[in-house]
């Protein structure tokens, strides 16, 4: 009788087990534990030990749970009881943290010498260098402690001006005025400058855009230049007209790319739009291509001054603040995210691209492509400097090296020309 009974046991034992094991992934640890324990009290005297054995548990674990059964099960949503479970790294080693922070944080607060100091520091780098100060620890763990004290991953943030000129904020005004001087008397008033170079051909576009899932666009492995080449967008915005347009050269970024990048906007759009205007007002950043020093840059524009009739005054950003040129945040940013992810495989993706560019507030963009070349290492010398701004140039009594107007200049030649003698560098 007790060899029957006992083979019952051992069978009913086996069969639960084996129940419980069909369903173990959708268990949590206090789930399989009751479950355990529940059997082992049906079987009764003995019935712990042969639970135990069958299922490979801890007699320990089996015990507990035909306990907790007997006293009786409670829905407070917790797995282990208060206090149990492995204590967290950070309870069993306290100086961790203290050691992390100053691996993470070595100028401020860790040794200035750390040899983390000037590599990444990757979680699977910080984990070794803890594991060698005596601090055993796993690199997805390093990433939890890093969470918990308030750190995650930051990329770069481009708010360091450098050092402010004196007179930024009163260029500032100085600008506005005349923006709104000018804008008052219905003359035009844009706002130039280059975007960034791009690549042209099967390449990566930063940004993502909407595709089926897992079918993302293909583009090549490497960003070597292609037979394409780069794109130069030299940016036009119409302050008073919300419009821009965009002139896509395929060679050297240069002042006369600049100013024949204006030539074509006033002879397609600003003369039909200002068809009275004598006088056309330029904001532009105090570098590149059409930068406040640039020699070439007010030489050409003289040129296309002559051949337009206009009277051209040029204000210029201080240094170090060319993002708040309206070019910048009324048409680039506009372009960059109406092309974010998309491929820019040929001159016309980039042009088609840019011209279908538009935003809430109703911007409109035209683009051209400019596959003229321009030649660089044009030099104007002092001496032809001087007569120039003798005969063409009025600077303004505030800061005349930032803001200037260029006169219609009889003397010189009214085309796309030399306007003065050069020569080489």
């Amino acid at each position: 009788m007790r060899a029957e009974v006992a083979g019952w046991a051992e069978s009913f034992a086996q069969s639960f087990v084996d129940a419980v094991t069909e369903v173990a992934p959708v268990l949590d640890e206090r789930a399989r534990r009751l479950l355990l324990g529940a059997a082992a009290r049906q079987i009764g005297h003995g019935g712990i030990t042969l639970v135990a054995a069958v299922s490979g548990v801890s007699g320990d674990t089996v015990g507990r749970g035909a306990a907790e059964v007997e006293a009786g099960v409670v829905a407070d949503g917790r797995v282990r009881a208060r206090g149990a479970g492995r204590k967290s790294v950070e309870e069993s080693d306290p100086g961790l943290w203290p050691a992390l922070e100053m691996l993470v944080d070595p100028e401020t607060r860790g040794d200035p010498m750390s040899e983390l100091r000037w590599t990444t520091k990757s979680t699977v780098k910080l984990a070794d260098e803890l594991c060698v100060q005596g601090h055993p620890v796993a690199p997805r763990t390093v990433a939890r402690v890093l969470k918990d004290h308030g750190y995650s991953l930051q990329a770069n943030a481009k708010t360091v001006e450098g050092k402010q000129h004196p007179d930024r904020d009163d260029q500032f005004r100085y600008i506005n005025s005349r923006v709104v001087e000018f804008l008052g008397a219905g003359l035009p008033v844009i706002s130039v400058d280059t975007k960034k170079k791009e690549l042209v051909g099967n390449f990566k576009n930063d940004g993502r855009e909407y595709r089926p899932a897992g079918e993302p666009e293909r583009v090549d492995t490497y960003d070597f230049m292609g037979p394409l080449g780069k794109v130069a967008p030299y940016g036009v915005y119409d302050v008073g007209d919300n419009s821009g347009w965009v002139n896509v050269g395929t060679d050297a970024d240069t002042a006369q790319f600049a100013v024949e990048s204006i030539r074509r906007w006033w002879a397609r759009v600003g003369r039909a739009a200002y068809p009275a205007a004598t006088e056309l007002l330029i904001t532009a950043d105090g570098g590149g291509s059409n930068g406040s020093r640039l020699r070439l840059w007010k030489t050409e524009l003289a040129a296309f001054a002559a051949e337009a009739g206009l009277q051209i005054t040029v204000l210029h950003f201080p240094p170090g603040t060319s993002k708040w040129n309206r070019v910048e945040h009324r048409l680039f940013s506009a372009i960059t995210m109406n092309w974010r992810g998309c491929p820019l495989r040929s001159h016309e993706t980039v042009v088609e691209t840019i011209a279908a560019t538009t935003n809430k507030n109703g911007l409109t963009v035209q683009a051209v492509l400019d596959a003229n070349t321009y030649e660089t290492g044009i030099r104007i010398t002092d001496k032809e400097m001087r007569v120039f701004e003798s005969r063409h140039l009025r600077r303004h009594e505030f800061h005349g090296e930032w803001n200037y107007t260029v006169h219609d200049g009889s003397g010189l030649q009214a085309d796309n020309t030399t306007t003065l003698p050069r020569s080489p560098k």
